[in-house]
């Protein structure tokens, strides 16, 4: 297998990345401070690469009762390459946080991107974790933005009532329910 080569514009993305925390609730144990937690993603339509439901999710946290959510469906300009995901994928997304800040700009207080927007940027770092008890898959858990990789993945943790994360887990129901109304 070979090595993914960075273009210029994902070297330059990298060097803007921070991989530590950065807030004074991601030090506390019981993440004292944080308010809300969020989720994006996006669905596709079997069979069709271009039209997908771009989906977003905040909750309250630690309750893990949804606040906000926003869909929109949306066409892809860009092909799928692996290695070039945030390329395709951020762009709707983040649409959908500016929306967000436009509609609710209280629910943004601090915003940590996570790295999934960032993996056509660097090599992923991340841990694979068994999320509860019965779960017999794991869950991928990758460093993001402002957040080290062991906050991440106490964080993630502390969202699993079932065995993706809620904030996931929630995006995609809501998101699937979206993509068969439209």
């Amino acid at each position: 297998m070979g090595t993914l080569l960075e273009t210029p514009e994902q070297e330059c993305l990298k060097q803007c990345l921070v991989e530590e925390d950065t807030e004074a609730w991601q030090t506390d144990p019981d993440f004292s401070g944080l308010k809300r937690v969020g989720g994006v993603d996006l669905s596709f339509i079997k069979g069709d690469e271009i039209n997908a439901c771009a989906q977003l999710v905040i909750l309250s946290y630690p309750q893990l009762e949804v606040q906000y959510e926003v869909s929109e469906m949306v066409n892809l300009s860009a092909p799928y390459i692996a290695g070039f995901l945030a390329f395709r994928e951020a762009p709707p997304l983040l649409q959908l946080l500016q929306r967000l800040e436009k509609e609710q700009p209280s629910l943004i207080l601090s915003l940590s991107l996570p790295l999934s927007l960032y993996q056509s940027i660097s090599l992923t770092l991340g841990q694979a974790l068994r999320s509860s008890g019965s779960s017999t898959k794991p869950v991928y858990v990758s460093v993001g933005h402002r957040i080290s990789l062991a906050t991440a993945v106490r964080l993630t943790l502390s969202c699993c009532r079932y065995r993706v994360p809620e904030p996931i887990r929630q995006v995609n129901t809501h998101a699937h329910t979206h993509t068969l109304l439209f």
